[in-house]
């Protein structure tokens, strides 16, 4: 199989299974209990959470550990005071949009701050929800579908003068570009384990000292009472040497995804009625999503599959429907070319023989004279 979808999620890597696996077997102590199998436990999170803090440049007591994004992203919502405002991008992950359209049933205000074609945040919407004057705004960080990255900092500093409270998504974000916490002037940022070869079912959220989280899980103290319940331990050491491993790794692992995207887009932009979306914005090295007019992304998506080559559609976050993403909607697309989206999301084991078999095989199903 032909594997180009890692956005959705990458396999494990064998160096972080092996740091796994210890506490899949021998060690496997409660991490809250005091007798030296337990400290044990403890002190391997620990590790980890250093680890990850290290990656993104906070003190180790500033990161949450979470069941995924998806839980911290909810998490950071749940900051929100009573009644509070709230603004929020129009490209965010579901884990956002839907939360804070809940929030807007209880009550709360809430302002979508627009993007351009691009994809990008503008400044005349930044200014719209700054005269709203929010208590809370999300703005990823990098975008899931088209890999657009936002100028977060630019909009950070100017919300943070009004004293609100400014939240990233930085799941995508994680491990392909630096993502610097203290440098975005952020107070909130959301990360996930297996997004960058670590396991499922771990993320973390990061809080600068001074802001207010309202836990969402209650019933023990860990996570410095933030999170209620017995640590995934085996989960976080992958975390942890997962985020060590992609800081040092950081810069090859840039080039070597740089260099497969240049050549993919090359030979897609020779495909007769192929789009690249936000073709000309900064978008993250691993990530391409395209629409052919004409064409039905679910069904090429499947027809891909049975040439055993995975890719993602831009509907996927939906999957269940055939209704064109929400975030191509915003970006202006039309309907039915946002309906033929595909979404390549590169990694570290893929090879340009594998991008040219792909180039060659998209070509004989969008077109069979090819």
């Amino acid at each position: 199989m032909i594997y180009l979808d890692h956005n959705a999620t990458t396999p494990i890597h064998p160096k972080v299974l092996e740091a796994m696996l210890p506490f899949l077997g021998a060690f496997y102590g409660n991490p809250s209990s005091l007798y030296r199998h337990g400290r044990l436990v403890r002190s391997a999170i620990d590790t980890a959470r250093s680890q990850v803090a290290n990656l993104i440049n906070v003190q180790p007591t500033q990161i949450i550990f979470t069941s995924g994004g998806t839980e911290a992203n909810n998490l950071a919502l749940q900051s929100i005071p009573p009644l509070g405002k709230l603004a929020i991008s129009a490209i965010e992950h579901p884990s956002v949009s839907q939360p804070a359209a809940h929030l807007q049933q209880k009550g709360h205000d809430l302002t979508i701050i627009e993007v351009d074609n691009n994809g990008l945040v503008t400044q005349a919407a930044i200014d719209k929800a700054i005269a709203e004057k929010p208590d809370f705004v999300s703005i990823m960080l990098a975008n899931n579908e088209t890999g657009v990255i936002q100028d977060v900092a630019r909009y950070a500093e100017q919300f943070n003068a009004l004293g609100t409270t400014v939240h990233t998504d930085a799941v995508q974000a994680l491990g392909k570009i630096p993502v610097d916490f203290e440098q975005l002037g952020v107070q909130l940022m959301s990360l996930s384990s297996h997004k960058i070869y670590g396991p499922k079912g771990c993320g973390a959220l990061v809080f600068a000292k001074g802001t207010t989280i309202t836990p969402m899980l209650r019933g023990g103290s860990q996570e410095q009472d933030y999170r209620a319940g017995t640590e995934n331990v085996a989960a976080i050491v992958g975390f942890g040497k997962a985020a060590e491993l992609a800081c040092a790794e950081l810069v090859a692992r840039t080039e070597h995804l740089t260099n497969l995207t240049t050549l993919l887009e090359s030979a897609l932009l020779g495909i007769p009625g192929l789009s690249i979306f936000a073709q000309h914005a900064q978008r993250l090295p691993n990530t391409v999503q395209f629409g052919i007019d004409g064409m039905d992304g679910e069904m090429l998506l499947m027809k891909l599959d049975q040439k055993s080559i995975a890719v993602s559609s831009g509907s996927a976050c939906a999957s269940g429907g055939n209704t064109p993403s929400p975030v191509l909607l915003a970006m202006g697309v039309e309907a039915n070319l946002a309906k033929s989206a595909i979404r390549i999301s590169l990694g570290l084991n893929n090879t340009e023989a594998e991008l040219l078999e792909f180039i060659t095989v998209l070509k004989s199903l969008v077109n069979p004279a090819y």
